[in-house]
């Protein structure tokens, strides 16, 4: 039975975080070029159909959100606040849009909340996990857990007893 252990994998734990931020943040970014290139504008019309208060205006918000959101992503660069920022996206996504439509859509019309949810899932693991130790946020001592690196709050190297 040991031949069809996957332990060895353990070796790549710490490529994980790497691998959801650029997957996460790929399809983030995607979506906002998407309404960047349709323009927010007519995006804002289809948020003004669903009853969204000031729909032009949160257009832009979404498109930039979902733009530098996968940009910070990908980069591993405040990606805490980059997560966190697109799950209250896609979760108001979700309440404006799918909860009517479901997790799968019937077939022709539309998409359901599967992807969104996927999405989320990978935002919370970064959100509560970390961007891991392949990312701008580690290299610049943005996001290193002091009691995990030996150090202390200030940085300094925490004393071994």
């Amino acid at each position: 039975m040991r031949a069809l252990s996957l332990a060895p994998l353990a070796r790549l734990a710490s490529l994980a975080p790497l691998a959801v931020r650029v997957i996460v943040g790929i399809i983030m970014f995607a979506h906002g070029l998407q309404k960047l290139t349709g323009g927010p504008g007519n995006f804002g019309q289809g948020l003004a159909g669903m009853g969204v208060p000031l729909p032009v205006l949160m257009a832009y918000v979404v498109t930039l959100v979902e733009l530098i959101g996968g940009i910070l992503l990908i980069a591993g660069l405040l990606s805490r606040l980059a997560a966190l920022l697109l799950t209250i996206d896609l979760v108001v996504a979700i309440l404006l849009v799918k909860v009517t439509t479901g997790l799968i859509a019937p077939q022709g019309s539309g998409a359901g909340a599967e992807l969104d949810l996927a999405l989320i899932a990978g935002l919370l693991v970064i959100l509560l996990a970390g961007p891991g130790k392949l990312s701008l946020d580690y290299a610049l001592g943005l996001d290193r857990d002091p009691i995990t690196e030996g150090t202390t709050a200030g940085g300094d190297r925490a004393r071994s007893t």
